[in-house]
C-alpha cells in the first residue's frame, strides 16, 4: 500500500526497498539523548522566567538533550537585534534528516512516519520511517547525480505528498538549500522565486489531483522555467498515468531513483548554515525569501509541536495545511518528524467529496490532534453540524487555529461541534518569520484557563512588547499597541536571502532594537494577548499573506490601468479580502471587459486566490501632496467608517473623497440589484 504514496512511478521503485532493513542510516552520533529533562525542569513559571532571564541557560540544555549533534556547539547565543546579528548553537554539527529520520530507524523501523491522505476520498497510505529514510536515499543520490551539491537552491513545487517531504529531506541530507512553492501558484510567480534563489533544479508532479481537479503542474513548470536560466534540471514524478511533455531539461524521476542506493551519507551542517527558504509576501512588489537555519529553527519546531499540542508519544498528528507554507513545514514535517511522530499529510479539500472529509478522516485515521485554518472552519460551520456529528472524533485531544485571528462563531463552533466542548482549543499566533508558534493558549500551568479567540500565552523565550505610535514601551494592561518582540529565540528567520538591509529594514527599523511583526495586539488586565490585526499594507486572504503591492503591480501591467490601489476588508469566508480601487485610461474602452481582464491577469502572475473580489472603477485615488495613495481612506469607506476619516489634511484635494464615496455607492447598489 505504501508504494503508492510516492507518485504511480514509485510503485516499481519502493517493492526493491522492502526488506533492506536499516542500510540507509547514518553511523551513531554522540551528544544525543531520547529524553528532553530540562524541558521538564521546574514549573511553568519558572522556565518562562528562566527562558526570558537567561536565554543561554535555557536553550543550551534543550539544544544538547533533544537534538542528535556530529560536534556540540561551543556557544549558545549571540544575538543582536540592533545590528540584525541571530545565531544558535554555534560551532555546533548536526544533519536535520538525521534528527527527522535516522535516530527514529534505529529505535524504531517500522514505526509510521506518513499517513498520506490522498485526495481520493477514503483512502490513506501509510510509510514507515524506514521507507521514508530510504526514499529519501534514493533522492538525495538522484540529486547529488544530476549536480545538486552543498549550498545549491532546489525548487519544490510539489502538492502535499511523500515524495514532496522526501525531497526536502533529501535536500536537507545533502546540504542543498530547498525552497518549497505552493503547488498553487502560478508560472509568473514560481519563476521569480526560482530566479531570486537562482535555483539549480525543480522537482514536481506530472500531475497534481486537488478536491477531484487535475492540476497541470508541469505545463506550469514549462512556462515558468523558459524566464529561468539558472535551471539545469526539471526532475518530474508521476502522480497520476497520464503523460506530459518531457524536454531536454526533464528527467523522469522515479526511473532515476530507482537507480540510485538506499544509502546516503548525510553532510555535517553547521547549526547556522541555511536549511531552506521559504518566500512571503511584503509591502513592497517583490516576494522576500526568508532563510531559516538548521539546529535552532528544528528545535524550535520540535518543541513547539510537542508543548502546544501536547504531544504524546504514539499519537496521530493531523496538520492540514500545504507543505508550501510555513505551517506545513514546522508542523507537517520538521517538527513531528523530529518528534518521532506520525504526521497527516492532506491532499484534498474541507469540502470534497463532501462537508464531513475532515471528520471522516479524523475518525478513519483516529487523529489525536488537529490543527486547521480558520477559513476552513468558517466554510464548514455553514452546512449543518451534522456533517461533524456523523463521524466518531473520541480520539481528539487538541484543536488548533493557524493562519489568522479566529473570529468567535468559528471558535465556538469549532471548540462545542467538533470537540464536544472537551477538548484543549490553542489559537496560536506566529509568522513565517518567527518559525514556530510564539504566542499560543498551552503551553501553561496545569488546568489554567483558556480564552475564545485568544492566543494568551507567550511560549518559552518570547518576550511580547507593545509600542505606540511613538515608538515608546507600553506598559500594564488593557493597553493595545504595535506587537514587537524584546528578544531573538531559536527558530526565528536570520535575514532575506541575497538582501539582509530589507530583512532590517522590514523588521528592525520601526523598532530599534525590537523585532517589529508587523500586528497590532491587545494586552488584558492579566498580561494574555489577543491578535488584532495587520498594521501595513499586507493582508490575509484565507491564511496566506499577500502584499497588496503585489496585486497592484500585476494590474498595473495592464495598458488601459494607469493606477491602482488595494486594500483589504473583512469577508465571511476568508478572514479578508482583496478590493481594487482602478483608475482606466480615458479610451480603455469597455470597462466591465478590463476588469475582467485584470482578474485574469491576478490569477495568471499570482494565484486564483489573490484575484480581488471587488474591484470598483473611480476617477482618481486620495493622494497626499507628495503623491502617496492614502489607503487607510479607502479601507475606511469600504469598511463603512467615511464618517470617520480622521486627518485628511494632507490629501491634495478633498474633493477626491466626494467622488469616491459616489462611486462606491453607486457600485454598491448595482452589485446588491444582482443578487
Amino acid at each position: 500500500m505504501a508504494a503508492r504514496c510516492l507518485g504511480r512511478g514509485v510503485v516499481r521503485l519502493l517493492g526493491g526497498l522492502r526488506g533492506v532493513g536499516a542500510r540507509g542510516l547514518a553511523a551513531p552520533r554522540l551528544w544525543s539523548s531520547a529524553s528532553a529533562p530540562a524541558a521538564r525542569a521546574g514549573s511553568y513559571q519558572e522556565r518562562i522566567a528562566l527562558a526570558a532571564r537567561e536565554p543561554a541557560a535555557f536553550w543550551g540544555p534543550l539544544a544538547r538533550d533533544v537534538l542528535v549533534w556530529d560536534t556540540p556547539y561551543h556557544t549558545v547565543s549571540d544575538c543582536d537585534f540592533r545590528s540584525g546579528r541571530i545565531g544558535w548553537f554555534l560551532g555546533g554539527q548536526l544533519n536535520v534528516s538525521v534528527n527527522c529520520l535516522d535516530q527514529h530507524v534505529r529505535k524504531s523501523p517500522e514505526s509510521i512516519a506518513l499517513i498520506w491522505e490522498q485526495d481520493e476520498p477514503g483512502t490513506e497510505v501509510r510509510i514507515t520511517y524506514r521507507e521514508l529514510l530510504e526514499t529519501t536515499c534514493r533522492l538525495a543520490n538522484t540529486l547529488k547525480r544530476h549536480g545538486v551539491h552543498r549550498g545549491d537552491r532546489v525548487a519544490i513545487y510539489m502538492p502535499v505528498s511523500p515524495l514532496a517531504v522526501a525531497a526536502m529531506l533529501a535536500c536537507a541530507r545533502i546540504g542543498a538549500i530547498h525552497t518549497v512553492v505552493f503547488a498553487g501558484f502560478s508560472a509568473g510567480s514560481l519563476a521569480g522565486r526560482i530566479n531570486d534563489a537562482k535555483c539549480k533544479v525543480v522537482i514536481t508532479f506530472n500531475q497534481g489531483l486537488r478536491g477531484g481537479r487535475v492540476v497541470e503542474l508541469k505545463k506550469i513548470v514549462d512556462e515558468a522555467i523558459k524566464l529561468c536560466p539558472t535551471v539545469q534540471h526539471v526532475l518530474v514524478a508521476h502522480r497520476t498515468d497520464n503523460k506530459v511533455h518531457m524536454g531536454d531539461l526533464d528527467i523522469p524521476l522515479e526511473q532515476e531513483m530507482a537507480k540510485e542506493e538506499p544509502v546516503c551519507a548525510p553532510e555535517s551542517m553547521g547549526s547556522e548554515d541555511t536549511l531552506f527558504l521559504l518566500y512571503t509576501s511584503g509591502s513592497t512588489g517583490t516576494p522576500k525569501g526568508l532563510v531559516h537555519t538548521q539546529a535552532g529553527y528544528l528545535l524550535y519546531a520540535a518543541l513547539t509541536h510537542r508543548f502546544v499540542f501536547d504531544y504524546r508519544p504514539g499519537d496521530v498528528f493531523g496538520c492540514v495545511a500545504d507543505i508550501g507554507w510555513i505551517t506545513g513545514h514546522s508542523y507537517v514535517v520538521y517538527g513531528p518528524l523530529c518528534n518521532g511522530a506520525t504526521s497527516v499529510l492532506f491532499e484534498s479539500t474541507p469540502v470534497y467529496p463532501d462537508a464531513g472529509r475532515y471528520w471522516e478522516m479524523v475518525q478513519r485515521l483516529k487523529i489525536n490532534q488537529f490543527y486547521g485554518a480558520p477559513t476552513a472552519f468558517r466554510l464548514l460551520l455553514k452546512f449543518e453540524d451534522s456533517w461533524v456529528k456523523k463521524y466518531d472524533r473520541s480520539s481528539l485531544r487538541t484543536l488548533g487555529s493557524v493562519g489568522e485571528p479566529i473570529n468567535h462563531e468559528a471558535w465556538e463552533w469549532l471548540h462545542r461541534v467538533v470537540g464536544d466542548s472537551r477538548c484543549t482549543l490553542v489559537d496560536t499566533w506566529w509568522q513565517t518569520e518567527t518559525g514556530g508558534i510564539c504566542i499560543s493558549p498551552r503551553p501553561s500551568e496545569e488546568e489554567a484557563e483558556i480564552l475564545p479567540c485568544m492566543a494568551m500565552r507567550p511560549l518559552f523565550g518570547i518576550v511580547p512588547v507593545l509600542m505606540d505610535e511613538k515608538g515608546n514601551v507600553l506598559e500594564g494592561g488593557d493597553v493595545s499597541g504595535a506587537l514587537c518582540l524584546s528578544q531573538a529565540w531559536p527558530g526565528m528567520a536570520r535575514t532575506i536571502f541575497g538582501d539582509h538591509q530589507r530583512f532590517m529594514d522590514a523588521y528592525f527599523e520601526a523598532y530599534p532594537g525590537y523585532y517589529f511583526t508587523g500586528d497590532g495586539a491587545y494586552r488584558t488586565e492579566d498580561g494574555y494577548y489577543q491578535i488584532t490585526g495587520r498594521m501595513d499594507d499586507v493582508i490575509n486572504i484565507s491564511g496566506h499573506r499577500l502584499g497588496t503591492a503585489e496585486i497592484e503591480d500585476a494590474m498595473a501591467d495592464h495598458p488601459a490601468v494607469p493606477e491602482t490601489a488595494v486594500i483589504g476588508y473583512p469577508h465571511d469566508i476568508k478572514g479578508e479580502a482583496a478590493f481594487a480601487f482602478i483608475v482606466l485610461k480615458d479610451d480603455a474602452g469597455d470597462a466591465d471587459m478590463v476588469v475582467k481582464e485584470l482578474r485574469s491577469v491576478v490569477a495568471s502572475k499570482i494565484a486564483k486566490y489573490a484575484v480581488p473580489d471587488q474591484v470598483l472603477v473611480v476617477k482618481r485615488l486620495p493622494k497626499t501632496r507628495s503623491g502617496k495613495v492614502m489607503r487607510r481612506l479607502l479601507r475606511k469607506i469600504v469598511t463603512g467608517r467615511a464618517q470617520d476619516l480622521g486627518d485628511t489634511t494632507t490629501l491634495e484635494d478633498p474633493a477626491v473623497i466626494t467622488e469616491i464615496l459616489s462611486a462606491y455607492q453607486e457600485y454598491k447598489d448595482k452589485w446588491g440589484a444582482a443578487q
